[in-house]
């Protein structure tokens, strides 16, 4: 009797909710899980797991960061605040810049955010239309098509070459998707996943067609720092003008191991503005002013830390190198930027069922090439930012499954 009235609540339930979806917006019910939280959500928690899942390191935040937020919390900075950001915050931006580049900054072009991923919804909101198109050069970090998707815009994707063990992107077939409808271009470099860095001839070319044709860029340089062969990956900050249709979108996540912050950055031309700070209003009302003391200590105090950073991230990146060039089935690029190898194992052919074996098998995470997009399908993610014992054996692990497989 209580199986059967067990039975007949959850039916119900299941076609009231049921109903319930059917009456959201179209665009918000059909838009799958991101492919990485698939592989998280399947592993979190187990014991003895190391997780390359995701795009963050293992080190806390420092503590001078700490110290300066701890402090701004005493002081009783705990009200509403300027919505563009503290004006101390957005001129330490302009300071570092300044410092990065060897050009001037205004503080008038910089605006904090709630993470890197609300610059870029800001810059979508701003920019992007239901109907619009926008390019994408794929494997991609999937925050970029499922927002446009959300927003009923058209994310067109542009992949990139993989021969060789050398990704490029293919500047004349970048162009050409562009036709007459696209609004705006995605430059992600250096790139989540593939670790691909445009050369500065590559940007200008892009710049180049922007000013012809009018179609805007959003430049996502977090990354930036993050760059195995010199102090930064060549960016459009080297080569812009204030009137170019240019929106920079970063995040203090990754330089300054801040991913749980979710504080970021756009940066934009000063006649945007007004337009910006509506925005921000209108979806978050700003970001704490406590959080921001801490940002300024990461950009004038945090130099040193993000140069042990990346100096870790190359020694582990060729580490891992070494070790997966020890697999016959495994063909990879050693990433000049970011701090991930994406690696196509032959004969895979479903990269989510493989990584969820890896998890129950090696007790290894990593996230399915399938999550950023048909172009990263046959590949797989790991994150190398990681404490070197606990990447050591990470390795010896996924080693050993990769070399017992049967794909």
């Amino acid at each position: 009797m209580m199986s059967r009235l067990f039975f007949l609540c959850y039916s119900q339930y299941m076609i009231y909710s049921g109903k319930l979806l059917k009456a959201i917006k179209t665009s918000q019910r059909r838009e799958p899980a991101s492919g990485i939280m698939t592989a998280i959500t399947h592993g979190f928690g187990r014991k003895g797991l190391i997780p390359l899942w995701a795009g963050e390191g293992h080190l806390p935040t420092p503590q001078f960061i700490c110290d300066a937020t701890a402090a701004s919390l005493q002081r009783g900075e705990t009200f509403y605040t300027w919505q563009k950001g503290i004006p101390e915050l957005r001129q330490a931006l302009a300071d570092y810049h300044a410092r990065l580049y060897d050009r001037p900054y205004s503080s008038k072009n910089f605006f904090v955010t709630g993470g890197g991923m609300q610059a870029m919804q800001t810059a979508m909101q701003m920019l992007i239309a239901k109907g619009d198109e926008v390019i994408v050069p794929t494997p991609a970090w999937p925050n970029y098509a499922g927002p446009l998707r959300m927003m009923e815009a058209k994310p067109l994707a542009v992949p990139l070459s993989f021969n060789d063990n050398h990704w490029t992107l293919d500047l004349d077939r970048l162009f050409a998707a562009t036709g007459n409808s696209a609004r705006a271009i995605c430059i992600n470099s250096p790139s989540n996943p593939v670790g691909w860095v445009a050369s500065l001839d590559e940007l200008q070319a892009i710049l180049d067609f922007s000013r012809k044709t009018g179609i805007w860029i959003i430049a996502d340089e977090v990354y930036s720092r993050f760059y195995h062969e010199g102090s930064h990956a060549p960016s459009f900050q080297q080569i812009y003008h204030h009137d170019d249709r240019l929106i920079f979108v970063n995040t203090f996540s990754k330089n300054w191991a801040m991913t749980g912050w979710r504080t970021g950055w756009i940066q934009a031309p000063a006649e945007l503005g007004d337009v910006i700070e509506n925005i921000i209003q209108y979806n978050t009302s700003g970001t704490a002013a406590f959080m921001q003391r801490g940002c300024i200590a990461a950009l004038e105090h945090g130099e040193e830390f993000l140069r042990s950073q990346v100096a870790s991230a190359r020694a582990n990146r060729d580490y891992v190198a070494e070790c997966l060039s020890t697999i016959d089935n495994v063909q990879f690029e050693t990433p000049r930027g970011a701090f991930y190898h994406f690696f196509k194992l032959e004969g895979m052919d479903d990269s989510t069922a493989t990584a969820l074996e890896i998890i129950d098998k090696a007790n290894v995470g990593l996230a399915p090439g399938a999550a950023f997009g048909e172009a990263g399908e046959g590949f797989l993610r790991l994150c190398f930012l990681r404490d070197r014992s606990q990447l050591e054996t990470a390795m010896e692990r996924l080693v050993n499954w990769l070399q017992d497989a049967h794909l």
